[in-house]
């Protein structure tokens, strides 16, 4: 969460203003903290780029709106990520027009985890919906994360299949953080929030509109290290969280289908059009290695952590004394073969649940760590 009260409310007010992100990030870039950034009044806003519903929002924010949104952040496990916040996700970051500020539901560490984006069609085929299962249960076995948008269909498959195989999985909404829609998916909402994340770039209490679904699908795609398409018709919201996907320099795949099936000539548009045709999930794990690596080195940086080798841990110089060599030392000796809840942990390692958080998703990138419905065990 943002350091001060003060820091919360000024983000707050900022999302609410609405409009283009890239001037509210701008003038995020320009100053110390929120709090600065909305103390610097209409003169600062306007150089940044914001226009004037922009600056009048600014100027009176509704209370009401700012009330609620306090109120939702203020009971457990709710977050609110700024653009300048350190655990804001790296793989976001590098994403064309990524959101000012993310609510997160559940563990924000999550959205560092390495994941594929699994879209398709709300109403599959019998066929479809058993493909998103499997290949998120596969995901889940290889320690990949399912990302995908809490619709009816596929997404619901994915998220359902990947949870079931004690794996990770986020949802984000087109929604407020606070709502589910469909409805039908509650409790799948409910569950998500408690192992994995709930994101929205949307103020508790906003209402679904049509443009936030598309507007949706950047997030679920820069999320990700690529984008699997099950099945899709040919003018579907699923393609366009393709071509976001290809936009954002992430890997775009598709499953061929039947010449018969009008939920296939989604997909066969996109193998056309350059996506990699797949047949199962080790081709894209294979794919995405790279970039996974990449999102490792990130969040090395972001602990400044010691580097893995084997069973050994290399000592490199550590800016933040809760995270020295013998901080990860302790969480090693303190897993075992056999799956540890965090409480467990917490209490072997005397170290906060938001670290052990941390370093143990490092760990898992490593391939040293393995998870299972919420409890950790050691991979070697």
């Amino acid at each position: 969460m943002p350091e001060t009260a003060a820091d919360r409310h000024a983000l707050i007010a900022l999302v609410a203003a609405d409009g283009p992100c890239a001037p509210r990030r701008t003038l995020l870039e320009g100053h110390a903290s929120p709090a600065a950034a909305l103390a610097a009044g209409p003169a600062a806003w306007r150089q940044a780029g914001l226009d004037p519903a922009q600056i009048a929002a600014l100027q009176a924010p509704d209370a009401a709106v700012s009330a609620r949104a306090q109120a939702w952040l203020d009971r457990p496990g709710h977050h609110l990520l700024g653009w300048r916040h350190p655990d804001y996700p790296a793989l976001l970051r590098r994403a064309p027009n990524p959101p000012l500020a993310l609510f997160v539901a559940g563990d924000p560490v999550r959205l560092w985890h390495p994941a594929v984006a699994v879209v398709g069609s709300r109403a599959p085929t019998p066929g479809g919906r058993d493909n998103a299962a499997d290949f998120a249960r596969a995901f889940a076995g290889a320690g990949l994360g399912v990302t995908s948008g809490l619709a009816a269909g596929i997404d619901a498959a994915a998220h359902q299949a990947a949870l079931d195989a004690g794996g990770l999985t986020v949802a984000v909404l087109g929604t407020g953080p606070d709502l589910t829609y469909p409805r039908a998916n509650t409790a799948l909402h409910a569950r998500i929030a408690e192992v994995g994340a709930v994101v929205s770039e949307h103020l508790p209490g906003t209402q679904g509109r049509p443009s936030h679904f598309p507007s949706r699908n950047r997030i679920i795609a820069g999320l990700s290290l690529g984008t699997l398409v099950v099945e899709a018709a040919e003018r579907s919201g699923a393609l366009i969280t393709a071509r976001l996907a290809a936009e954002a320099g992430r890997e775009v795949f598709a499953l061929p289908g039947s010449i018969h099936n009008p939920l296939a000539r989604g997909c066969h548009r996109l193998i056309r059009d350059g996506a990699a045709l797949v047949e199962s999930a080790a081709e894209l794990t294979v794919a995405l290695a790279p970039l996974a690596q990449e999102l490792a080195a990130d969040l090395r940086l972001r602990l400044n952590a010691p580097i893995q080798c084997g069973h050994t841990l290399v000592t490199r110089p550590v800016q933040d004394e809760r995270l020295d060599d013998r901080d990860y030392q302790s969480l090693w000796n303190a897993l075992g073969h056999d799956p540890t809840g965090m409480d467990r942990l917490v209490e072997r390692t005397g170290l906060t649940p938001a670290v052990l958080s941390s370093m143990l998703l490092l760990m898992e990138l490593e391939g040293r760590v393995a998870a299972q419905h919420g409890r950790y065990f050691r991979n070697r």
